[in-house]
């Protein structure tokens, strides 16, 4: 691992013998590749939801938590509570609030209901935090990669997501910029990116802790001889994430673990996999179909892939934040179903496969395009029954 990694002079933008451009070469290309495959994927949902007899948009925008961030929106928090079967309160205070306060900005300037105005919300997200895993993929391994990184992301199965009103393309857009930045060496604007991912969903503290541990390290490497603003970034990182878990913990009365018992009550807690793996053994009588088979895959490869990327000398922010995600995936409670969309912001975990499709490509593109195609067409199917049909919470 390490904190940056030399780039070809052909690779860089503005490099000997190449025009001065805005952008990373081959950019454009990529975000369209992946605008066109989110589109695909939108019609879907919309084409299901149609032959399920749902109400136009009802899956986008209107289903599992999107509920939730519409109604903090609308009506602010405290405003929402759930009884569950097992007599848990449940409250909207388990949602981050940047969110639902971009949806309701944009609502009150404009005359777009909150559904729509979260979709357009996320949609824009999407595209933003595309082009941040692009320009990432680019400064380390060049265009051709980059572009299998921002394709890969696009086709994942459980990438429908990032066609719905949910917190994910938001919190992938500000950490993937944040991380850009510290590869940079923009230590300010890294904090104050990871700030504003602390503040849009629980996880969001692992980007506050990739930009810490990479301060750290370049403070140790450099034997302390580093500028104020190094130490700014690592400072402000940690603030919209710590700031919104103690305001909850103001508001339910009990500063330190008010939010950690908003949380258990929506059976998210620290039981080091003890809840995956019971839900895990009661899976095959349940009759679940294909959710949680698909979700234990997908955490498998992550695991296999995150240990590819420590092998692969990958900049230190990259794995932690890819590190932390994970940790939190396995070692947290709640439906398993949901696991593979926590790891969705975890982009890096992809950089592995996109250098082998990378390599691959130039050797058989018929091959690999095949390849790419396929995995594409049975996102697109799944992500449509996730998204529309599926029992389980997504």
């Amino acid at each position: 691992m390490s904190t940056s990694s030399p780039l070809r002079q052909s690779d860089r933008p503005g490099g000997a013998g190449s025009p001065p451009v805005t952008g990373p070469p081959g950019a454009l290309r990529a975000l369209a590749l992946f605008a066109a495959v989110r589109l695909a994927g939108t019609a879907a949902v919309v084409a299901v939801d149609r032959i399920a007899g749902h109400p136009f948009g009802k899956s986008l925008a209107h289903a599992w938590d999107s509920v939730w961030y519409l109604h903090i929106a609308e009506h602010g928090y405290g405003s929402q509570v759930r009884i569950t079967s097992t007599g848990a309160v449940q409250t909207d205070w388990a949602f981050f609030p940047l969110y639902p306060g971009l949806i309701r900005t944009l609502s009150g300037l404009t005359d777009l209901t909150t559904g729509r105005a979260g979709l357009l919300v996320a949609w824009g997200c999407v595209l933003i935090a595309a082009y941040g895993i692009h320009a990432i993929g680019h400064r380390l391994h060049g265009r051709t990669v980059a572009a299998w990184l921002v394709a890969l992301w696009a086709a994942l199965p459980h990438s429908v997501v990032l066609s719905l009103a949910y917190t994910e393309p938001l919190f992938t857009a500000c950490a993937a910029w944040s991380l850009y930045a510290v590869l940079k060496g923009r230590w300010p604007t890294a904090g104050a990116l990871a700030l504003l991912a602390g503040l849009s969903r629980p996880s969001g503290i692992a980007a506050a802790v990739a930009v810490t541990a990479a301060a750290l390290h370049e403070a140790v490497r450099q034997r302390g001889r580093v500028p104020a603003g190094l130490w700014a970034g690592a400072a402000l990182g940690p603030l919209g994430w710590a700031g919104y878990v103690l305001w909850v913990g103001a508001q339910t009365g009990d500063l330190l673990h008010g939010y950690l018992r908003v949380q258990s009550a929506w059976k998210s807690q620290l039981d080091l996999g003890a809840g995956p793996l019971h839900m895990l053994r009661w899976m095959p009588p349940q009759g679940s179909g294909p959710a949680y088979p698909m979700a234990v895959l997908v955490v498998t490869a992550s695991v296999v892939l995150f240990c590819l990327l420590c092998l692969d000398r990958t900049p230190l922010p990259l794995v932690v934040f890819s590190g932390v995600l994970l940790l939190l995936v396995l070692a947290v409670s709640g439906p398993f179903s949901s696991k593979p969309r926590f790891l969705l912001p975890a982009f890096p975990l992809l950089l592995p496969a996109a250098r082998a499709l990378a390599a691959a490509w130039r050797a058989h593109r018929h091959r690999t395009c095949l390849l790419y195609g396929t995995l594409t067409t049975v996102s697109l199917l799944y992500g449509a029954y996730l998204a529309a049909l599926s029992p389980q919470p997504l």
